[in-house]
């Protein structure tokens, strides 16, 4: 049967491995891909339900080199993929305006970043998919996609011919098997062994992951600092950690208190005694300030008197 509903059905020849020493059979599902979020590549993309565990991008580029021919396999999306930790997200710098003098140390950062290798080793030396996964195939044209519908179906006739020989199918894998990593009790025995890597490749990607780390962390301080002081499209401040003039580390806040209190000292200086009460209050200090003078010019008077004995004129 070589449609069901809307798929076209694809059968592949499963050679025999040490685990299961005998011929079987596996069958792909393919359609032309339709999804609801269209792309500019869906026409010339094909829908495959049912794969194998071990896919591989190689493997599909083995069958698609079978069924057109050389150079007509463009890439494969999986919907099933192993983990592979990268950097977060949250990492990704974010768009700034910068000066042309900060424009040039971000370069500078970037080119050092992208120089190194931030992603954690890895602890599996392959991937395996979901049971009855799925993926995109992208062929070059739209022409491939009819082509490779049409090869599919040539192939059906050919078994209906045969009656049933296996030998019209493309063989999973054939012509790759020295150049995946093995399955089976290797694989984790290499998984064992990936486990533990060696002490200074890690260090040297902790230091990137750190360095790129510091990099985000700076920029996201200079657009925080350019949004507390300049309005949006519409107008408004964006109120962040800090307030609107408030920076957000202590050293600059610290700084920025001094500034402001420098500025309220000489505005009182400028403005003078507004108030009555104000010029009221400045003559009582200021005779209060007299009072104290005279007293202690008094004492100091008397005691000098005391000192010297009483003042006699000469005769």
């Amino acid at each position: 049967m070589s449609q069901i509903g809307e798929y076209t059905t694809l059968p592949l020849s499963i050679p025999p491995t040490p685990s299961f020493p005998t011929q079987t059979q596996h069958t792909l599902y393919l359609r032309p891909h339709a999804p609801k979020i269209p792309s500019e590549a869906d026409a010339r993309s094909l829908f495959i339900v049912n794969l194998p565990i071990d896919s591989t991008s190689d493997h599909f580029r083995s069958i698609f080199t079978h069924l057109l021919g050389v150079g007509k396999f463009e890439s494969i999306a999986f919907s099933s993929t192993v983990y592979t930790p990268t950097a977060p997200p949250s990492l990704t710098p974010e768009p700034l305006a910068l000066s042309k003098k900060e424009k040039g140390k971000k370069r500078k950062r970037e080119n050092e970043v992208e120089a190194a290798d931030i992603e954690l080793p890895r602890t599996w030396d392959r991937e395996v998919r979901a049971s009855g996964s799925s993926a995109v195939v992208v062929l070059v044209d739209e022409k491939s996609v009819e082509g490779a519908l049409k090869a599919i179906r040539k192939l059906h006739k050919a078994a209906r011919k045969e009656k049933g020989n296996n030998s019209v199918w493309p063989v999973w894998g054939e012509g790759l098997e020295d150049k995946l990593p093995a399955l089976g009790s290797a694989r984790y025995l290499s998984h064992q062994r990936l486990q533990y890597p060696d002490e200074e490749m890690l260090q040297a990607r902790v230091d990137a992951f750190m360095t790129l780390w510091n990099s985000v962390e700076e920029q996201k301080a200079r657009l925080a600092k350019r949004a507390r002081n300049e309005p949006d499209e519409d107008g408004f401040i964006t109120v962040t950690r800090g307030g609107r003039t408030g920076p957000a580390r202590r050293e600059d806040a610290e700084e920025k208190r001094k500034e402001l209190e420098e500025k309220e000292r000489k505005k009182r200086e400028d403005m003078g005694d507004f108030y009555r009460f104000q010029t009221r209050e400045r003559r009582k200090k200021e005779q209060g300030e007299l009072v104290k003078r005279f007293e202690e010019d008094r004492k100091r008077v008397e005691s000098m008197k005391e000192k010297r004995g009483r003042f006699r004129p000469e005769q």
